[in-house]
């Protein structure tokens, strides 16, 4: 945990009426009180420990010199490094920041939010190696296009490991689930580094990618299950900002790729330098306080209540909708990013280093998109965010691979940053489904989202060998994205500010304690 406290002192001449102002209790990023001789403590904000001081020197004529002194301790694990800098910076102005989540986090849902934004880092790494490293096993073992698209497609088997994972953790708890999960995920892509053919590299990602993919959606539901109404798509967007770090980690070891043609094996041995650190972190990860609340019967339950969670149908229009514009999306979305590099490699002549510098100046920008898409998604809406990003990122994307130069370059960069805010749609899985099955209902969509991923990965392989041309094939599959854009503009719902318990009225809400 990051246990450091920090330290600000701020002087300053103010009138009477501007020091009786700044003795009013905060209530912006920090919400404080009073607790006598000008000194105030933490009532609700994300901070362990808080403090402010104010001393003050009366000089004539309503002239006063003072002193204004914050000690603070954040309860966000590794990040409070970074946001104890933009705190130090937002402190003074008595506002709410422009970075700040819509709802103001408490200690323990800052504290979740940043254990599990440390979990995604290695869950984006560990679902991003075999894109990036693919084309380079498939030339150590000699491998067609078509051929990776088909061990692409099989990987993604997987996703039967992920719905017994999401099973479990509706009967056992999202917690301990997720921390295995973790593990057995690194190992098993450890193991991959050993790989005497492609197909043992296959079977390793096989499991991997299903662990991997498990991991992923228990961590956007314990996020939706912990954090504010107004503040659950600021969530999803940092933690996919997490996912990006872990895929842009990926991207930055490549080159190692470059050396030797075994070199790409490396790049599946990394995880295990960070697995300690991080199960260090993760051991201050509490139970979701909504699992806890409805995994047992609560005695002041009405039997109405009782019987809707009795017979509320698992197959439902919202798991019905939400499957189909997973598969719609990732039919485009999954080729479109596997692919990239032997693309790239294959038919633009980039070494592993030129492929490393595209994703990073084509793809980083799209952090931003990404994070405004998160704050717009709970202040605006989510429909809106996600259909645009559905719109834009797929008519620029199919561009990109029909350019070449600099055309390419900004065709993928527009298109990364516009399908970036396509991150609205993540919050609908959490949102629409009760707490006892969230889990599987998640699942189901994951699944029909991989049937999604393997029809693209197989059309486009085949395609492409037939027309030898990438551009033709995106452009064919991009009837996909399209039609996911049309059903969320029409058929979705609006979820923005609006509690888990309302969205589903046969959940118990949970006592949720300030700290």
């Amino acid at each position: 945990m990051f246990k450091r406290d920090k330290y600000l002192k701020i002087t300053k001449t103010l009138n009477d009426e501007e020091l009786a102002a700044l003795r009013k209790p905060r209530n912006d990023l920090v919400a404080e009180k009073f607790v006598g001789d000008d000194k105030y403590e933490l009532l609700h904000g994300p901070f362990s420990k808080y403090e402010r001081h104010i001393s003050v020197k009366a000089e004539p004529e309503g002239v006063n010199q003072v002193v204004e002194s914050f000690s603070w301790r954040l309860s966000i694990p590794f990040w409070g490094i970074f946001f104890s800098f933009l705190i130090s910076k937002a402190l003074p102005k008595r506002s709410k920041p422009w970075w700040s989540p819509p709802d103001r986090l408490n200690e323990r849902s800052a504290r979740v939010l940043g254990i599990l934004a440390c979990i995604q880092v290695i869950d984006g790494y560990l679902g991003s190696v075999i894109t990036q490293t693919i084309t380079f096993a498939a030339d150590e073992f000699d491998y067609s296009s078509s051929q990776q698209g088909i061990t692409l497609a099989v990987i993604r088997v997987g996703i039967l490991i992920s719905l017994g994972v999401l099973v479990i953790a509706d009967k056992k708890g999202r917690r301990n689930v997720l921390l295995i999960t973790l593990i057995l995920a690194v190992f098993t892509t450890a193991l991959g580094s050993l790989s005497p053919n492609f197909w043992f590299l296959g079977s390793t990602q096989l499991i991997a990618r299903g662990l991997t993919t498990g991991m992923g959606i228990l961590i956007g539901i314990i996020a939706a299950e912990e954090l504010p109404k107004g503040s659950r798509a600021y969530g999803v967007s940092m933690l996919s900002l997490s996912a990006a770090l872990g895929a842009g980690i990926s991207v930055w070891v490549l080159p190692i790729a470059d050396l030797n043609e075994k070199g790409w094996r490396i790049v599946y041995l990394v995880p295990l330098l960070f697995l300690p650190s991080l199960m260090r972190i993760s051991k201050n990860l509490p139970e979701s306080l909504r699992y806890k609340a409805n995994s047992k019967i609560v005695k002041s339950e009405t039997s109405s209540i009782q019987n809707k969670i009795k017979t509320e149908p698992f197959i439902n229009k919202r798991l019905l909708l939400l499957a189909a514009v997973g598969f719609s999306l990732l039919i485009f979305a999954a080729p479109a990013s596997q692919f990239q590099n032997d693309f790239l490699r294959e038919y633009r002549g980039y070494s592993a280093s030129g492929i490393t510098a595209y994703w990073l100046l084509t793809s980083t920008p799209a952090g931003i998109a990404i994070f405004l898409a998160g704050r717009f998604a709970d202040t605006h809406g989510r429909k809106k965010i996600a259909s645009s990003g559905l719109l834009g990122g797929t008519i620029f994307i199919v561009l990109s691979y029909y350019s070449s130069g600099l055309l390419m370059w900004a065709s993928h960069l527009f298109g990364a940053v516009l399908g970036s805010l396509t991150v609205a749609l993540g919050v609908y899985g959490p949102e629409l489904f009760s707490t006892n099955q969230r889990a599987r209902s998640n699942g189901v969509i994951v699944v029909f989202g991989v049937l999604g991923s393997a029809t693209g990965l197989l059309l486009v392989g085949y395609m492409t060998d037939l027309f030898d041309n990438y551009g033709h094939a995106f452009a064919i599959i991009a009837a996909g994205p399209l039609l996911a854009a049309l059903l969320v503009m029409t058929k979705f719902p609006e979820t923005a500010r609006v509690e888990l318990e309302d969205l589903n009225p046969g959940d118990v809400r949970p006592e949720i304690s300030e700290n």
